[in-house]
C-alpha cells in the first residue's frame, strides 16, 4: 500500500520551507535569475491579515513532497472571483504518486467553496509532462490566449513613462 499523502495550509514556519522549494522549481524551469524571493517576503505576503497568496503543501511519510501556491483573480465577464496557481511542484523522488493531482484537487476544492467559477495558471511550452498531467486532470489549453510580462526596470520606466 502507497504511503498517505497530507495536504495542509502552509503555516509562517513553512516560510523557509516554500523558499527552498521555490528554489527548487526554478532549477526545474531553468530559470534565467535566480529566485529573489526571501523568507520575509514569504512572512510578509503569505500570512497575516491580507495575504496576497496562499500555500497547501503535500507531505509524504512526514516530508515535504511538494506544495502548490495560489491566489485570487476576479473574471470581468463572469462577475466571479476564480484561482490563479502560480506554482505547482512535486519533488522528483515523490513524482508519480498522486501527490500533483492532490494538490490540484484541493486548490479545486477550496475554489469551488469559496465561489469561485475558474481555475487558471500557466505551463511552459518545453514542459510536456506537465502539460499532459494537466490535460489528464482536465484543464483546457487556450490556444488563443498567450502570456505578455513586463518587470523590473521596464516596468518602472512605463510606470513613470
Amino acid at each position: 500500500m502507497a504511503p498517505a499523502v497530507t495536504i495542509r495550509p502552509a503555516r509562517p514556519e513553512d516560510a523557509g520551507l516554500l523558499l527552498r522549494m521555490i528554489g527548487e522549481l526554478a532549477q526545474f524551469e531553468r530559470a534565467a535569475e535566480p529566485v529573489k524571493a526571501t523568507e520575509q517576503d514569504i512572512l510578509r505576503d503569505g500570512f497575516g491579515d491580507h495575504p496576497r497568496f496562499e500555500a497547501l503543501i503535500a507531505e509524504k511519510e512526514g516530508q515535504a513532497a511538494g506544495y502548490i501556491l495560489f491566489f485570487p483573480t476576479w473574471s470581468s465577464w463572469q462577475g466571479r472571483s476564480g484561482v490563479m496557481i502560480h506554482d505547482l511542484w512535486v519533488r522528483p523522488e515523490a513524482r508519480r504518486s498522486g501527490i500533483g493531482a492532490a494538490l490540484l484537487k484541493a486548490v479545486a476544492a477550496q475554489a469551488v467553496r469559496r465561489g469561485c467559477t475558474r481555475l487558471d495558471l500557466d505551463v511552459l511550452d518545453w514542459n510536456t509532462g506537465a502539460q499532459d498531467f494537466y490535460a489528464r486532470m482536465g484543464l483546457e489549453r487556450l490556444e488563443e490566449w498567450y502570456s505578455c510580462r513586463i518587470s523590473g526596470d521596464r516596468l518602472k520606466e512605463l510606470a513613470e513613462g
